[in-house]
């Protein structure tokens, strides 16, 4: 079995240069003119505060945000799990953009690529009065990553031993087959992470129970199940989703992936299906009531292939069209979709060794 391996050489310093922004509930996003690169190290600290007001009397909210409480269940905030007044980012434009808290203080890896945003966690009509000081300090560029000279190529015949569509419990044909990914289960689970995908129950009881849960702790539900569907005769190893808080149940992306049968030179091969669900729809199996997709199911695959490309972590995509590809067919519970047939390739970085500060190369 060939090994692929990618090298990456860490910059390291102390600081590398920062900026001052003022953020307020006066616009959405503050563009703080700082373009962002998978990978690169930054920190920042906020202080100031946000009054709100209150049933009685205002509120005030520093960068952490106001505690939350059982009504903001049913608010649509950016960041679902954080209070209202917290301070919040996000990198990038887009809608699978998915910002997140940055409160008092916040330092890590910059999970994708692009300019940096910065807002208030709040409702449309939720305004504040005062301000908060953010100051961004860039503390590491991002490491160098080196892709391999040659990556192995999935083959039209492998392609076509994919199934084309997957299946219900009945066998019915269903969603079609619209993308393929390269890479080990961890290097997919850490893309899909970096790009803002979460992992969606299979258990509807756990689920339910789940919801339960996740209200009584004052917050939105966002992981709610696929239905199970199947492909090299078995159902979904994974399901991932992006949804916002109160529009999740209606209005999603998501996708099934599973493991082919079969290996690319030592490299993981998992077939995916994406749809996006746009709102509900009459289940003409039986009468109830089930997601309706958008039609155009490239929409998705291309989508999903964005999302990825922010992250650095993808090497090459390219399109194949496997042997009759369909372009027009109906879902399994009777909703009509179109596409041009094509799947969409994306390979994933392989495993790599990552270069210390004293030189030495250390497995990641």
């Amino acid at each position: 079995m060939r090994r692929w391996v990618a090298t990456l050489a860490v910059a390291c310093g102390c600081c590398l240069g920062q900026s001052a922004i003022t953020v307020s509930t006066e616009s959405d996003w503050v563009d703080t003119k700082m373009d962002l690169t998978a990978g690169e190290t930054i920190r920042i600290t906020a202080e100031g505060s946000i009054g709100f007001e209150g049933k009685k009397q205002v509120m005030p909210a520093d960068p952490a945000g106001l505690a939350r409480s059982i009504r903001d269940v049913i608010k649509n905030y950016s960041v679902n799990e954080a209070g209202l007044g917290a301070l919040i980012a996000r990198i990038g434009d887009g809608e699978g953009i998915r910002p997140f808290l940055i409160g008092a203080k916040w330092e890590g890896r910059v999970p994708v690529s692009g300019r940096l945003f910065l807002g208030v966690n709040r409702s449309d009509s939720e305004r504040g009065e005062g301000s908060f000081k953010a100051t961004i300090a860039r503390l590491a560029a991002a490491p160098k990553v080196t892709a391999p000279a040659s990556m192995p190529t999935l083959s039209q015949e492998r392609l076509n031993e994919i199934p084309r569509r997957v299946q219900d419990a009945t066998g019915s044909a269903g969603d079609r087959v619209n993308f393929v990914l390269i890479g080990s289960k961890a290097r997919v689970q850490e893309a899909l992470k970096q790009a803002g995908w979460v992992v969606v129950d299979k258990d509807v009881a756990n689920a339910v129970m789940q919801g339960i849960l996740n209200t009584i702790q004052k917050r939105s539900y966002v992981t709610m199940p696929m239905s199970e569907l199947e492909l090299f005769g078995r159902s979904q190893d994974f399901g991932y989703a992006q949804g916002d808080p109160l529009k999740v149940v209606a209005s999603r992306h998501h996708f099934r992936i599973w493991q082919a049968p079969f290996d690319l030179e030592g490299l993981t091969v998992w077939a995916g299906a994406g749809t996006h669900d746009i709102g509900f729809d009459k289940d003409q199996r039986n009468n109830g009531l089930t997601h309706k997709i958008d039609p155009d199911v490239d929409l998705e695959r291309e989508h999903i292939a964005a999302s990825l490309r922010a992250t650095g972590l993808v090497v090459k995509t390219e399109y194949l069209t496997p042997s009759d590809a369909v372009k027009t067919a109906k879902t399994a519970h009777g909703e009509e979709f179109h596409s041009d047939g094509r799947t969409l390739i994306i390979y994933l970085l392989p495993e790599e060794k990552t270069e210390s500060t004293d030189g030495a190369l250390t497995p990641q």
